[in-house]
């Protein structure tokens, strides 16, 4: 099985271990992972803020990258439900193109779905002995129905204490320029998810996402004994200097 990583902008330029991580945790469990370096950001920002047009050429380049492969992982279910659900939408004006994103959607995967539907694994091998609590970020919730699939890679981990948010669905605010456009409310938003994940008890608060860990992290680190944000790839993976 050929697997390619697509990385993500945000986490290529921001949160670059996440990307490594999940290259180390899938070469642990036997299996190779390209990185096409022609990949770029999946259109995401362009499409949702009605750049339509400006979006399609960031579709085209990423069938391009990716096409050639079985399957595609990303740790961000907000990327992935970007191509899954807004590519076939955007690519109807282009039949070759909208055959082509229809073909290539399904095998783009988030790391979860990789790891529990394909590969059949819950059980990575990964150490983590610290309590955790988990946000299940939005559209890995809502489009890709992720479900309790990083739940149980995480209930997995030896030695992880895996505790529960009082309000785990609640948004946490950050909606890409939502955040940006509706300040007011997402502020009121992220201070709620913050003050549930103080509320936890947590050491660590995970999710699929960075762009969300970015905006509660944020919040976070202005409260005292507050939990550390983490992708969940990394507790996975664990720490790079075990490689």
């Amino acid at each position: 099985m050929r697997i390619a990583l697509f990385v993500t902008c945000v986490n290529d330029l921001v949160f670059p271990g996440t990307g490594r991580a999940v290259v180390r945790l899938l070469e642990r469990l036997g299996h190779r992972v390209d990185f096409p370096p022609e990949q770029t950001c999946c259109g995401q920002m362009h499409a949702n803020s009605g750049y339509r047009a400006e979006a399609l050429p960031l579709v085209r380049g990423f069938v391009a990258a990716f096409d050639r492969y079985d399957v595609v992982v990303a740790p961000s279910g907000s990327c992935v439900a970007m191509v899954r659900d807004g590519y076939p939408r955007l690519a109807e004006g282009d039949p070759a193109l909208h055959a082509a994103v229809t073909a290539l959607a399904p095998r783009t995967l988030e790391l979860s779905e990789l790891l529990v539907d394909v590969l059949g694994a819950t059980d990575v091998g990964a150490t983590f002995p610290h309590r955790v609590a988990y946000h299940p970020t939005c559209h890995g919730l809502r489009m890709l129905r992720l479900g309790d699939r990083p739940r149980r890679l995480l209930a997995s981990v030896r030695g992880l204490d895996l505790v529960e948010l009082a309000e785990p669905e609640q948004c946490c605010g950050f909606g890409g320029t939502f955040a940006l456009k509706n300040s007011a409310v997402s502020g009121a938003m992220l201070a709620d998810k913050c003050a549930d994940a103080v509320a936890s008890g947590a050491e660590y608060l995970a999710a699929a996402d960075n762009s969300c860990l970015a905006h509660i992290g944020g919040g976070l680190a202005r409260r005292p004994g507050a939990p550390r944000p983490i992708h969940y790839a990394e507790i996975l993976a664990g720490p790079e200097e075990d490689r």
